[in-house]
């Protein structure tokens, strides 16, 4: 049976699917792990807010659950990594939160890293994580573009607001790397490297490529 990498975005919008789906395209390749990107139909539009976290901690479990006998490693495409702990639980499998993955691989591209956020409210949030994961001393800064996931469809409004905000991050701040914070940013990558001149992480890029090496070795 072909190897399966399952992609899972928790929330309900299918249109950052369809974005996160073109962003590991460079990373099907023949011989390789087919991977399949799901939209998780019980999320909320935007997972913004502790409680949309929370909603789809059981929904993202039972899809892990579902979907262990024909998958060989698992992506939560949320930068909250909601359900992370809980899904592992449930699977043997391994399963890859593109927020952990994102910060990890951000880490290896220079001594301080820097996260865009979507709105204002998920910094704290995210800044919570990073302090779990012991990472705070290697965090330049964590600021947002003030659009919610929803509105990421505006492509010259977030690409507009995003080199404002990563220029920040990156002359006043002092970041090395760049991680998008969300997983409906995932088509504007390569255009902010160019913008910012320094290296910009697509987290869910970062979780697949992990996904690949566990699921190939």
């Amino acid at each position: 049976m072909p190897q399966r990498i399952l992609v899972i975005n928790p929330n309900s919008t299918q249109s950052v699917t369809d974005h996160i789906d073109d962003a590991v395209q460079p990373l099907r390749m023949e011989g390789g792990p087919e991977i399949e990107c799901m939209t998780l139909a019980e999320g909320p539009a935007g997972i913004e807010s502790q409680a949309d976290v929370e909603s789809v901690v059981q929904p993202i479990s039972q899809v892990v659950r579902t979907r262990d006998n024909d998958t060989d490693a698992f992506v939560i495409a949320c930068y909250s990594d909601p359900g992370l702990h809980a899904a592992r639980e449930a699977t043997r499998r391994r399963v890859f939160g593109i927020a952990e993955s994102g910060m990890l691989t951000a880490l290896t591209l220079g001594e301080r890293f820097a996260v865009i956020s979507i709105l204002a409210a998920s910094v704290p949030r995210h800044l919570r994580y990073v302090r779990s994961l012991g990472l705070d001393s290697r965090l330049a800064g964590d600021l947002p573009i003030g659009l919610g996931v929803t509105e990421l469809s505006d492509d010259s409004k977030v690409m507009e607001r995003m080199t404002a905000v990563g220029g920040r991050l990156r002359d006043e701040f002092g970041a090395h790397a760049i991680v998008m914070g969300c997983a409906g940013m995932a088509r504007f990558r390569d255009r902010l490297e160019d913008a910012l001149d320094i290296p910009v992480v697509e987290p869910t890029q970062a979780a697949v490529t992990m996904a690949i090496g566990a699921a190939r070795l």
